[in-house]
């Protein structure tokens, strides 16, 4: 594993923990000599991402579309800042440059990339771990939400598992490096297999 692609926020969000376990986050990405991959803004918790991790030195590659370009919010201190034409050719190039996939905090631009990536992993595109950062209990919903999708058999409990969901940084880094891919389960449930 050489580099972690990391979505979050474009706010701060309501909490000063957030924006402090993204900038932990970050260091230990660097302490671990893995490169980070985001969406190469420089508002809220995308910038305290990208200026902790630049802080100890490490190699930041900020992936961000023309239009947000204009709109004057990318993060001038990078020395790899990549400009794409659109949202999806962000998220295609973010996926190809990274090695492992981590959502911190954020609102429905990190859900959306959050569960594309997942979804593709379910699929069997890419066999890359997918986690989340759960920063006081930001997350708790959704991996509720996860257990009753599969409950309701819409989820196969092995795709659930796919997703690593940790509370520490450094703990789940380790998760990371130790990931294993499952063999592709079909991912249609109650009907018969050709």
């Amino acid at each position: 594993m050489r580099r972690v692609c990391v979505f979050c926020g474009s706010s701060p969000g309501a909490r000063p923990a957030y924006a402090e376990a993204t900038a932990e986050f970050a260091r230990a990405l660097v302490s671990e000599g893995l490169g980070l991959v985001y969406g190469g803004a420089n508002r809220g918790l995308m910038a305290t991402l990208a200026d902790a991790a630049l802080a100890a030195d490490g190699e930041v590659t900020g992936v961000i579309p023309s239009a947000l370009v204009d709109k004057e919010i990318a993060h001038n201190g990078l020395a790899d800042l990549r400009v794409v034409g659109s949202m999806h050719e962000r998220k295609a190039l973010m996926a190809d440059l990274s090695d492992a996939f981590v959502a911190l905090p954020g609102g429905l631009g990190t859900l959306e990339e959050l569960l594309e990536i997942y979804t593709w992993a379910q699929l069997g595109l890419h066999r890359k771990p997918c986690a989340l950062l759960d920063v006081e209990g930001y997350y708790a919903r959704l991996a509720e939400f996860l257990e009753h999708v599969v409950e309701e058999c819409f989820l196969r409990e092995e795709h659930r598992a796919m997703l690593i969901v940790e509370r520490h940084p450094r703990v789940l880094i380790d998760r990371l490096r130790r990931f294993e891919p499952g063999a592709v389960q079909p991912k249609w449930i109650g009907r018969e297999e050709t």
